[in-house]
């Protein structure tokens, strides 16, 4: 049976650990002179990392400009990557002081987080073979490829009700499915589709893009961050009025309309 004395030792030692804590207040992370902001680094093109392991990307652009602007230097933030799973949840544990990380604004979230203005507006896109393309999709007949469970399954059915669904289980079974025939078309979020054609250039994103995700940028909620949200609030309505969210958008081959 353990001693009162050593159940004492390992109790100091349990609370001398140190925890990884880092979301601050604007008045904190404007004393530090560093913004930790969780980032994907495996999701092209919004961040991901190159052939010599750096992080590139859309969100990875905002990130920096977002440290330029409120902090002085590009180089003024930790970046860490982050799992679909860990997103929210590295922000409400602060862990992270905000997350840019192909975070969709929605109900459910907005209980548990606060979010930015949205800095880019994803979509339901699809994607044919560059032999197959035809711009007016609503009079396309082929099957259209569509993941299990994904939410561009509304969107098809509800803009496109004729059209003949197969759901697959990945993005590499669509690929697969694509090659063979099986598939005509595949159906995603438009960031998802633009990284997958940037590695398949055989394939082209249609023109037509159904419904609107707002992806913004996820910080702890809490009086004590509404000064920080303001701040980064008023730089991302700047980003956008001068052009630059577009023009990087762009940049990485993003559908900007």
């Amino acid at each position: 049976m353990i001693s009162q004395k050593l159940l004492f030792i390992i109790i100091a030692f349990v609370i001398s650990i140190p925890v990884k804590v880092y979301s601050a207040s604007w008045e904190e992370i404007n004393k530090k002179g560093e913004l930790v902001i969780g980032v994907k680094d495996n999701l092209r093109p919004l961040g991901y990392r190159d052939s010599q392991g750096n992080l590139r990307g859309f969100e990875i652009d905002v990130a920096r400009r977002l440290a330029l602007e409120l902090l002085g230097s590009e180089n003024a933030l930790k970046l860490i990557p982050l799992s679909n799973q860990e997103r929210i949840q590295k922000v409400t544990d602060l862990e992270v002081d905000l997350a840019i990380a192909f975070i969709t604004v929605n109900a459910s979230r907005q209980r548990i987080v606060d979010f930015s203005d949205f800095y880019y507006l994803d979509g339901t896109g699809i994607i044919v073979k560059k032999v197959q393309i035809n711009p007016n999709i609503r009079n396309f007949s082929g099957k259209i490829g569509i993941l299990n469970n994904s939410r561009a399954i509304a969107q098809i059915k509800y803009n496109l009700p004729q059209a003949k669904l197969k759901e697959v289980s990945s993005y590499q079974q669509a690929l697969e499915f694509l090659e063979s025939g099986e598939i005509q078309s595949f159906a995603g979020d438009i960031t998802i589709l633009t990284g997958w054609i940037q590695e398949n250039p055989d394939y082209q994103l249609l023109p037509t893009i159904f419904g609107g995700y707002p992806l913004a940028i996820a910080l702890p909620k809490g009086r004590q961050y509404q000064e920080l949200r303001d701040k980064i609030n008023q730089v991302v309505r700047k980003l956008k009025q001068e052009g630059w969210l577009e023009e990087r958008a762009k940049y990485w081959d993003l559908p900007t309309n």
